[in-house]
């Protein structure tokens, strides 16, 4: 059974998480805080699996707290509850992001078609959470930590490559957030991401992101021709791939592993157009969306990147992807983004 402990200022929201995930057998709500102080002081006595988190409370935020929580002996995997339509959440819950948490949720709202729609993601969301692995707060710039495959695609040629792609999940902000880091500032061909994110924080992510890079992120718009140094975050609720020209396509295809966008669309797209002349990456992230592309793109004599298990919060996509002989290389996001670096120079 998955322990979880729920802060937030408002009983009423208090109320609904209780009531409602004490209706799913997989879920205890163990407790109930109303503060960050009163949540720390719950965490030095019980240990929970996952921590969800409101934002704005009186006296500690919830971006504090989680750091508190990642900086402390025992870090605990925090999913953010926050409201989307509010730029001042949005940024704290960013912050908060860069602070640990693994997961964004959106407050819920009281319509039937909403909470039909919104638990189930909550409950996916949790769970996923709960296994992830997390690790105390440091600094985004470590010891790179590179693993090659055996096998190495002889086919694959740096010199070659015209575009990245790259997917990722739960765990993936951060991958993201330390990967773009470590790559250069004058990358010679776009990259394109999936990253798996809830409904009206996909401008945010792509906010926050450009915050941390020299290369520019931006959200993703229909038609436009991807360009060098720049970062496209793919828009949520619709699949986005590249049309023979290089100009972005978005579909409103059926959800691929659960999701839209999906990475397998990506892939399957940068795959039909470049062929071997693509560098794609997987990080952190539940389920195998990707993996068989991945392979696949391997297979054609593309360039291709799974992070590794130790730096993973959850290793299910890359995991599937190493499983799959899929990757050419296996590592830390930094060390993918050095390795990759090296390539294209």
């Amino acid at each position: 059974m998955i322990r979880v402990l729920v802060v937030d200022d408002s009983p009423l929201m208090q109320k609904i998480f209780r009531d409602i995930l004490s209706e799913n057998p997989e879920f205890f709500v163990a407790a109930c805080a109303s503060s960050g102080e009163e949540a720390l002081a719950f965490l030095e006595k019980e240990r929970v699996d996952v921590i969800t988190m409101d934002i704005f409370m009186p006296g500690m935020d919830g971006f504090a707290t989680t750091r508190k929580i990642m900086e402390s002996p025992h870090p605990t995997p925090v999913v953010i509850i926050s409201s989307q339509w509010n730029p001042r959440e949005v940024e704290k819950t960013f912050q908060a992001m860069d602070a640990g948490a693994v997961g964004i949720l959106p407050k819920p709202r009281m319509g039937p078609l909403e909470s039909e729609e919104y638990w189930p993601q909550v409950f996916q969301t949790l769970k996923g959470a709960s296994q992830g692995r997390v690790q105390r707060l440091r600094p985004r710039k470590g010891p790179l930590n590179l693993e090659e495959t055996p096998e190495k695609t002889a086919s694959s040629s740096p010199s070659k490559i015209e575009i990245l792609v790259a997917g990722a999940s739960t765990g993936g902000p951060q991958a993201l957030a330390e990967f773009l880091v470590h790559l250069p500032g004058n990358l010679p061909i776009p990259l394109l991401v999936v990253q798996h994110i809830t409904k009206g924080f996909d401008q945010g992510l792509a906010e926050w992101l450009d915050t941390l890079t020299l290369l520019k992120v931006l959200l993703a718009r229909e038609g436009e021709l991807p360009k060098k140094n720049t970062v496209y975050i793919a828009p949520s609720g619709v699949h986005m791939g590249v049309a023979s020209g290089g100009a972005l396509i978005f579909s409103r295809d059926p959800p691929e592993h659960g999701v839209r966008p999906a990475t397998s669309w990506l892939f399957r797209s940068a795959a039909q157009v470049y062929r071997h002349k693509v560098g794609a990456l997987l990080f952190s992230g539940m389920g195998k969306d990707g993996a068989l592309e991945l392979r696949q793109l391997r297979d054609l004599g593309a360039l291709t990147f799974a992070q590794s298990q130790e730096t993973s919060v959850v290793w299910g996509m890359p995991g599937e992807a190493v499983r799959l002989n899929a990757a050419t290389y296996v590592g830390s996001p930094a060390s993918m983004a050095q390795t990759l670096a090296d390539f294209l120079n």
